[in-house]
């Protein structure tokens, strides 16, 4: 007892540091303010295989899951094609240097993973001294951030994810907080983070509509699944509140007891793979896959709040994969197919909408007033985060990103689909 006590009070004040080293510490996916901003980062705007390349680092393998940093070290997961060898590698942040590649769990037969896809897409996150790790359903763990050591592991959950998992972990208090949205199964879990055993386990209570004569689901589940990462948001009135996209639904729940608080339906809108963004009192979110949508909703509702909670709907570049920014009175975004927005965060009113080209499954940064967008292909266009629609540059790197870049101080380091790299002013 006296041990845990010890671990929880070091752990809080390593917490309280994060916002402090926000610009050195990357420590989950979007970053330290779930939202993909570094504002007052130094970044390059420019860059090729050439110029302002601190390092690159070649990786074997197939992986889209996001690089995160704390003090001087980045880490990525990663996984063999095959999704048989599932692991994690640690690199020095200033030279890039392999500082372990350890091999964590071997799976003999691994899930259907669609090719689009990959065995370790979803972002570990960090806190001091500690990483926090999933593949789905094969293997969720919390490692030892010096060596890799494993200080517990799960690999008892159930979810066929179907085409590949894809959502993130996040920690929260004491918990580390986790979707599973599968074909069979779809359900929020938290576990302590101290011991990995679970905390409370709240499976989905939306009506997914998809049951055939037999009582079965359609296409074998397809419509159910999701791969969306939460967030943790602040009511008018000071409350937490857990808000999670999954398929056909946003959810809001009680973080501590797993319960229930809210719902928003959006029946038809499978395959979410958002992770939401706060601001001016709402929850801004992308759902679905087939045709997107992004949502402007008041995270302070009870109950089944589709029609009371919605402040309005978007439907015309919103992005299925990609997450979107947010600015002051400002939301910028780029859908799949490379079409870039600006919205008004009040209204949903468009401001601009061009067409930058590319495919995008990563989702953009935001650092110094500038947007990040980092396309399939190598293409990084960079753009100014204004009411005015502006290309600051276009820079190209050998392979695309299926993942989202991270910043640390003043390095951009992206992965690609080939090697990760450190950018930085030269």
């Amino acid at each position: 007892m006296v041990f845990r006590q010890a671990c929880l009070t070091l752990l809080h004040l390593a917490a309280l540091c994060i916002l402090s080293n926000a610009t050195e510490n990357w420590n989950q996916f979007r970053g330290p303010g779930e939202d993909g901003r570094a504002d007052n980062a130094g970044l390059p705007t420019v860059w090729n295989e050439e110029r302002n390349v601190a390092w690159k680092t070649p990786l074997q393998g197939k992986a889209w899951s996001s690089p995160v940093v704390w003090g001087d070290r980045v880490w990525v997961t990663n996984a063999n094609p095959e999704g048989t060898n599932l692991s994690v590698l640690c690199l020095d942040k200033s030279t890039g240097k392999v500082l372990y590649d350890k091999l964590l769990w071997t799976v003999e037969k691994p899930q259907f993973c669609h090719a689009f896809n990959s065995y370790a897409s979803p972002t570990p996150a960090l806190e001091d001294g500690l990483v926090y790790l999933t593949f789905g359903s094969p293997y969720t763990a919390c490692l030892r951030a010096s060596d890799g050591e494993v200080v517990w592991k799960r690999t008892d959950f159930t979810c066929d994810h179907f085409r590949g998992a894809g959502s993130s972990p996040i920690l929260h208090g004491d918990s580390l907080i986790l979707n599973f949205d599968g074909a069979d199964h779809q359900f929020v879990v938290a576990l302590d983070k101290l011991t990995g055993k679970t905390l409370w386990k709240t499976p989905r209570s939306v009506d997914y509509r998809d049951l055939d004569a037999s009582g079965k689901p359609k296409r074998d589940g397809d419509m159910r699944k999701a791969y969306g990462t939460p967030i943790m948001v602040k009511t008018p009135d000071g409350k937490s509140v857990l808000v999670s996209a999954g398929a056909m639904a946003l959810y809001g729940y009680n973080p501590t007891t797993g319960k229930e608080l809210w719902r928003v339906e959006t029946i038809g809108t499978h395959s979410t793979s958002c992770r939401p963004v706060t601001g001016l009192g709402m929850v801004y979110t992308t759902m679905g896959f087939s045709k997107g949508i992004l949502l402007a909703v008041r995270p302070d509702g009870e109950g089944h709040v589709t029609e009371s909670h919605v402040a309005w709907r978007y439907t015309k570049a919103a992005p299925k994969k990609p997450s979107i920014l947010i600015r002051g009175d400002l939301l910028f975004m780029v859908d799949d197919g490379g079409v870039a927005a600006c919205l008004d965060a009040r209204t949903g009113t468009e401001i601009w909408k061009k067409r930058i080209g590319g495919n995008f499954s990563a989702s953009p940064i935001m650092a110094g007033g500038m947007i990040y967008l980092f396309d399939e292909n190598g293409k990084g266009t960079v753009l100014a985060a204004e009411r005015n629609f502006k290309v600051i540059s276009t820079n190209e790197l050998e392979a695309g990103c299926m993942g989202s870049p991270a910043v640390s101080g003043d390095m951009l380091i992206v992965r690609t689909k080939k090697a990760l790299y450190g950018l930085r002013n030269q």
